[in-house]
This record gives C-alpha cells, structure tokens and sequence, in this order.
C-alpha cells in the first residue's frame, strides 16, 4: 500500500497541474520584476524627476534585496513552513507593488522596489521547495522541474517585451499594478492548494546572528557588484564593500560550525553535484542574462528601435527556451542532465559568439535573430537542466535551502555578468571615443566586446558542469525523522 502511494502521479491529478501552475506563477512574476522596469526607465524619469545616477536603483534596489535575503529566505521555508512564507512573501511584493506603482517622488518608488525584492526573496525559494517536495515521483519530478525551468527562462525573455507594451500602453505604472492581481491569485490559490505546515523551529533556537552575517554579506556583495561598473573595481569603497563581505562570510561560518541549530546546514554540500549544478548556473547565467541588457541597448542606442519593438524582438526567444526546455524534459530520463547541461552552454555559447559579430548598422533578420534563436536553444535546455540537478538528491527538510542557494546563484550571476561585462563595454567604447570613432560604431564594439566574454564565460560554464551530477530525475531522499519536542511537518496531500 505504501509502495503505490509513493508512485503515485501527482501530476494526474487536477490538483496536482493546479499546484504546478501556481508555483510557476510565483517563479514567473519573481523573474520578470527583474527586467520588466528596463524599458519604462526612460518614462519614470521624465515622470518623476529622476537624476540618471538614481534612476539605476529602480532596477538596482530590487535586485540588492532580492539576492541578499534569497539564502535566509529559503532557509526559513524549511524551519517556519513554506506556505507561510510564501503568502508572507507574495503580501509584501503586493503591497509594494501597489506602492511603487503609486510614487509621487522618487525616493517612494525606490523604497517599494527595495521592499518588494525582500517579498521576491520569499517567494521564490519557497515555491521551488514546494515544488520539489510535493513533486517527488520520477516523471513527475522531471515533468515539474522542466516546466519550472523554462517558465524561468520566459521570464526572463519576456519582461522586456511586456514592459515595452505596459509604458507605451497604459503607462510605466501598469507594469507595478500588473502584479497585484495576479499576487492575490497566488495568494488564494496558496492557502487552497499548499498544504499548511507547523513550525520546525522556536523562535528561542532560531540562528539570529547567522541569519544578520549571511543576509548583510549578501546584500552587501550583489551592492558592491551593482555598483562596481560606475565606481570602478579599483575604487576605495567598492575594495573596502568586498573586503567587509568576506569578512562578514568568514565570520559566517564561524558562527554556523559552532551553533547547535545553524542557519545553514553546511551538509547540504555533501549532496553529490549540487556545488557543482550552482556554480555551473552563476556562471552561465552572468552571460545569459547579460545578453538582454547589451541587445536591448543595442537596437534602442544603435539601431533606434522603441521599447515595444526591441522587446518583441526576444519573442523567438521564448518560443525557443519553451521547445528547448520541452526536449531537455524527455531526454533526461533517457542520457541524464549532465550531458544536456554541456551541450546547452556550448549551443549558447554558439550564439553568443554569433551576436558579438554584430555591425553597427544591422539588421534584425541577419544579424540578431539567427544568434538569438541559437542562444535560446541552449538557455532552455540549461534552465531545465541545472535545476533538475541542483535538487537531485537533497532532503526534503533542506529543499528550501537548495532552492535558496538556487536562486542566489542565479541573481549574483545576472549581478556579476552584469558588472564584469558592462566594464568591458565601457572601457571599449570609451577608448574608440578617445580614438574619435564615431559613437554607433564605439557603442557596438563595447557591446559586442562584453557578448564575446559573456559567451567565453559559458565556455567556463560547460568544465564545470562536468561536475554536476547526471541524475535522471530521481526523487529526494526521505526527510529524516523529527527531533524529539520539534513538530513534524503535515505531510503533502
């Protein structure tokens, strides 16, 4: 009787594609909150009276939150309850939401964007770990996570294109108000699907001062790498913002090895090939997510393109992470995730290459679609991938931990591609300038410049995945047994 319940399709049931839709939403919104604010830059600063150096915070203040509470965040999932956490976290991106788009001033819409990253850095690692303890049998494991996966990957591609369509539509702020019906959704559908769960920890025991040492070097770490690209790497403050940060990491883990209930299980890296299947993410993913921001320039700065239309120019890629991801599902079962993970980063890598070819007066057709079409092949297939094997394998009762450092690496890629790249750009471009070059030529070699090392970055991406395990699927092991006085998590229906 046990045997079959175990082997039961979840994903047969309605309530079971009813879930998965739901955790795909929390996912969906998360990632594209990262970009959709690009395009409607241009607006609110008109709107609102920006000065260009604040007006990077808009994107900056939510990004810094959402990577520096995404560890502490899934952690907490494990210890208070996911459910919990993730209706918290999806009311506090709401209400932000609601506020941002409400801002009469800039330090307002600044505010809410910072605390509407704390909401995402709830939200996301508690959905994955949902996913990945209610989703357990093998075909459905793979099933969910390759969905998860490339509703991942459509984000990202997608919010430049639906933040292009709100500003020049009904206005920059629809693209914080979109948000919130879709949150109460989430919200209901939350507390009518999500089993509820009792506290694993007593306030009493929880790890106070490891949670303070690893939220402060994380925020401080994604500040320091937002940063970076205008100060400078060499500057006092951006040397002295790192410095403190490895400090304050050392110190973490002082903190964790000597604590009877740490934050941070430093366990979980026995987990064969989770190290391996994050670090293969944040590399690939400091080159991917750099592609959108340089393209985008480009066709805005270089080829005078609209909002609208440089973001329908990524809707073949959605179309191709969605095919991508579709196949990468089928064939893990069959040959595991390892050799899919090589081959996506080296067919990303391909594109990429390609896109750094591009002129400075190109075309659509000839010179972004077929790189673009490549990419997104390989983006797809990574983002399947690399979460099938980052939860291979991990405790359910450290499933929101897995997805925390999941997620982490994900956001200090896109933080770190995003500073190393755009300083390559920069100094490129800056020097043709100096060289009297004019400025679309200058531009486009810096873009292209920061293309070619992102798709040498996915090279590094390919050795490292060698690492990662090549499971196919399998599920988690058992949750161990509670301690005795702790309570126990309801089990899943």
């Amino acid at each position: 009787m046990t045997t079959v319940t175990a082997q039961r399709s979840v994903l047969s049931t309605r309530r079971g594609v009813f879930t998965l839709v739901l955790l795909c939403t929390v996912q969906f919104i998360d990632i594209i909150d990262s970009s959709i604010m690009n395009v409607a830059l241009p607006s609110i600063r008109a709107d609102l009276g920006f000065s260009q150096q604040r007006l990077q915070w808009v994107l900056s203040g939510y990004l810094v939150t959402y990577g520096g509470f995404l560890l502490l965040g899934g952690r907490a999932a494990d210890l208070i309850g996911r459910r919990r956490l993730l209706v918290a976290g999806t009311a506090v991106f709401a209400v932000c939401s609601l506020a941002g788009g409400l801002a009469t001033n800039g330090g307002m819409l600044v505010g809410a964007r910072v605390a509407q990253g704390i909401g995402a850095a709830l939200m996301a690692p508690a959905g994955l770990s949902i996913l990945t303890t209610t989703f357990t049998e093998g075909r459905d494991r793979t099933r969910a996570l390759g969905v998860w996966g490339a509703i991942s990957g459509v984000g990202a591609a997608a919010g430049v294109f639906l933040g292009g369509v709100l500003s020049e539509g009904p206005g920059w702020r629809w693209v914080l108000f979109v948000n919130i019906p879709v949150c109460v959704l989430i919200v209901a559908a939350a507390l009518r699907l999500v089993p509820g769960e009792r506290r694993r920890a007593r306030l009493a025991t929880f790890d106070l001062p490891g949670a303070v040492l690893i939220t402060a070097a994380m925020l401080l770490l994604v500040y320091a790498l937002v940063k970076a690209p205008d100060a400078g790497w060499g500057n006092r403050h951006t040397i002295g913002e790192l410095g403190t940060t490895a400090a304050l990491l050392v110190g973490f883990v002082v903190v964790e090895r000597r604590t009877r209930n740490p934050l941070f299980p430093f366990a979980i890296f026995r987990t064969k090939g989770l190290a391996a299947a994050d670090a293969t993410q944040l590399i690939a993913f400091a080159g991917f997510l750099s592609v959108f921001f340089f393209l985008t320039l480009y066709m805005q700065n270089v080829l005078g393109y609209s909002p609208i239309r440089s973001g329908s120019a990524y809707l073949p890629v959605t179309a191709g992470i969605i095919l991508a991801a579709g196949i990468s599902s089928q064939l893990i079962p069959r040959i595991g995730t390892r050799p899919i993970i090589v081959a996506g980063t080296l067919i990303a890598a391909a594109g990429m290459f390609a896109l750094s070819r591009l002129p400075a007066h190109g075309s659509y057709l000839t010179d972004l679609l077929p790189g673009l079409a490549v990419m997104s092949i390989g983006l797809g297939a990574v983002f399947v991938t690399v979460t099938t094997a980052a939860n291979a394998g991990v405790p359910a009762d450290q499933a929101g931990l897995a997805a925390g450092l999941l997620n982490t690496s994900l956001q200090l890629g896109s933080a770190l591609g995003l500073a190393v790249f755009s300083a390559i750009a920069t100094a490129r471009t800056n020097h043709l300038l100096a060289d009297h070059i004019a400025p679309p030529t200058a531009l486009t070699a810096g873009f292209a410049r920061a293309l070619l090392a992102g798709s040498i970055a996915l090279l590094v991406a390919t050795a490292i995945a060698l690492r990662a395990t090549n499971t196919r699927g399998r599920s988690p092991q058992p949750e161990p047994a509670p301690v005795s006085g702790t309570p126990a998590t309801v089990p899943a229906e």
